[in-house]
């Protein structure tokens, strides 16, 4: 049909296209969504349902009649669907970012036992189901891998808004749903030999997973050796511009990497997220990377709910909607009993296969696969994904129910050992720069055995914390998010160390913005900074300069042969004389715990 058109019409008809479905996902954003969110609307529903209503078979179907609505609707998916699948890949990316190889290891036996066996049951009894109906074996096996897989895009943030990606049921749930993208080529190469009648089986079909495995091991290797230094690099220019350039380029690459080997794009950037999850750039990465993975997530979830056929659940109600409740329930029946045998109580184990049940989005890809290679009809091909896309909306709804059901969650099941929590990075302090003073601080806490992380805005110094045995990162301490994913919210006290005045009264600003009960213990450049400091709300600020008088004159006196009691006794007495002073600018007037600590060793000196 464009060939009909004016020469470059074609391309602006392209172009429309794109900017409606922009349009739309926008309107998505800022309207609709905040608007279910008052309501406590999961935003992943209501991305959907806004899709459901803005796309083809929504208010599309009304173009033709009333031509504005074709400003605000999607009429085609494909327009966005290359950029809307970059939100599971960013989704899996950030994934990646949370594990480390020990995490990954200590959920091996989740990964390669629970989930490839909810895999393998849920194929085999769908199977069963579809040639029970009439179909081919060969059609049959196809469609059954397509639904047994579940929607990582969708179940990861529903659990993460329910705050159950860390419980044993969500790890559990995590652990089935890597089992399923590591088997998504497998099963595309399943579908490529039922389609050929076995021709393709044998040593020619092990040798399509040859590229799998050396694109993996290039990915591993060349992740280990060239990350760290191109992150390196890129913060030492620093230019959060090129910080995200890089984030993106590991991104993208590690995924078309992946892509070439016939593997998801999602499954290499997860790879390339668990790489750089060891690294000290992880923290700034997240954050750079947040924003987008939302954005693109939630066009995700609208170009989804656009593909929602109303017409075709209309025409064949029973074989869509019973399609869509035997999948549910099927799959409940197949995970329940697994999930218990694997550790989970018959609550966790419930709430595990009701986020499952439903089908996931590369559902889409290997039926789409399955109808191209005639192994399943159109028309059944087309409800089966109707039914999986009327599944998908009922994540959400599951979500809920399966949390309501397990809310007493027992002490045995969360101390479970088949699904570990992560390595805990909690820590009692945050020290905020590793120069000399920010060192001794560590070494000081250290001595006494309290937990603590450091955050440096310098690349070099986070790294050679890292190389002194520290858990140190790279990052801005005085953006607010940074703090939160620093653990803020947990610490018992913040340590500034940096000398910068200008970038010391930012972090304090963003630490009061947080929390107003943790100790905030910082370095003031002299008494007129520390006197800014008290009016922002810090607990104590230490003047360089006094404390170096102080020092001179201890020196000084104790050379003179003044009784080392006294000297110390009398500094500290100059000391919360100081102090006292200073805490005028406070905007409470409060006396802080290290006062009282040092009038209590004046008087046990005296003594």
């Amino acid at each position: 049909m464009t060939n009909l058109l004016p020469e470059g019409s074609a391309q602006h008809v392209a172009h429309a296209g794109t900017s409606s479905s922009g349009i739309a996902f926008l309107i998505a954003a800022a309207v609709f969504v905040p608007f279910f969110l008052r309501f406590r609307v999961s935003p992943v529903l209501g991305f959907l349902l806004v899709g459901a209503l803005l796309g083809p078979f929504g208010l599309g179907r009304l173009e033709d009649t009333i031509p504005f609505l074709s400003v605000f609707t999607i009429s085609q998916t494909q327009d966005v669907h290359q950029l809307a699948e970059l939100g599971v890949v960013f989704l899996l990316f950030s994934i990646g970012l949370e594990l480390t190889w020990e995490r990954l290891k200590a959920l091996r036996r989740m990964v390669f036992g629970l989930g490839v066996s909810q895999i393998v049951f849920s194929a085999a009894v769908l199977t069963g189901l579809f040639l029970l109906i009439g179909h081919s074996l060969g059609g049959a096996v196809a469609v059954a891998m397509g639904l047994a897989l579940s929607s990582t895009a969708m179940v990861m943030p529903v659990l993460a808004e329910r705050k159950r990606l860390n419980s044993p049921t969500g790890r559990s749930v995590f652990a089935v749903l890597l089992a399923q993208d590591l088997a998504v080529a497998p099963i595309l190469i399943t579908v490529v030999v039922l389609a050929s009648g076995g021709e393709s089986f044998g040593i020619s079909g092990l040798l399509t997973l040859i590229p799998a495995v050396v694109a993996m091991a290039l990915l591993v290797v060349g992740g280990r050796l060239l990350m760290r230094p191109l992150f390196r690099s890129a913060a030492m220019a620093k230019s959060a511009e090129l910080f995200m350039a890089a984030c993106f380029l590991v991104v993208l690459v590690s995924g078309q990497l992946a892509v070439w080997a016939g593997l998801s794009m999602g499954l290499g950037a997860f790879i390339a997220g668990v790489l750089l999850a060891e690294t000290e750039y992880r923290r700034e990465i997240e954050m750079m990377v947040e924003p987008f993975k939302g954005l693109l997530l939630g066009l995700f979830f609208v170009t989804v709910g656009a593909r929602l056929d109303f017409a075709a659940v209309m025409s064949e109600p029973v074989l869509v909607l019973g399609l869509t409740l035997g999948l549910i329930v099927l799959k409940v029946a197949v995970v329940t009993p697994l999930a218990r045998g694997f550790g989970l109580s018959w609550r966790g184990a419930l709430e595990a296969a009701l986020v499952l049940a439903p089908a996931g989005e590369f559902a889409f890809v290997i039926i789409d696969e399955a109808v191209g290679r005639k192994l399943v009809p159109v028309g059944f091909g087309h409800a089966v994904i109707v039914s999986a896309i009327v599944s998908m909306f009922l994540v959400p709804l599951l979500a809920g129910v399966g949390a309501r059901l397990n809310r007493k969650t027992t002490t045995a099941e969360t101390a479970t050992s088949v699904a570990p929590a992560h390595v805990s990075e909690q820590v009692d302090v945050l020290v905020v720069g590793y120069g000399r003073v920010g060192e001794l601080v560590a070494d000081m806490l250290r001595r006494h055995d309290i937990s603590f992380a450091v955050i440096d805005a310098n690349a070099r110094v986070a790294s050679r914390a890292r190389k002194d045995g520290v858990e140190a990162w790279y990052g801005d301490a005085s953006h607010v998010d940074m703090l939160h994913r620093m653990g803020v919210d947990n610490v018992r006290a913040v340590v500034v160390t940096v000398s910068n005045a200008t970038f010391t009264d930012a972090v304090v600003t963003a630490v009061r913005q947080v929390r107003q009960d943790v100790g905030l213990i910082v370095r003031a450049k002299d008494a007129g900074h520390a006197e800014k400091l008290y009016e922002l709300g810090v607990t104590d600020a230490v003047p360089e300069t006094i404390e170096a008088s102080l020092q001179l004159a201890e020196n000084t006196l104790v050379d003179l042969g003044v009784p080392m009691g006294l000297v110390l006794a009398s500094v500290h007495e100059k000391r919360d004389e100081f102090r006292q002073d200073l805490l005028k600018y406070a905007p409470d007037g409060r006396v802080p715990r290290i006062l009282r600590t040092t009038k209590r060793s004046i008087k046990a000196v005296e003594g």
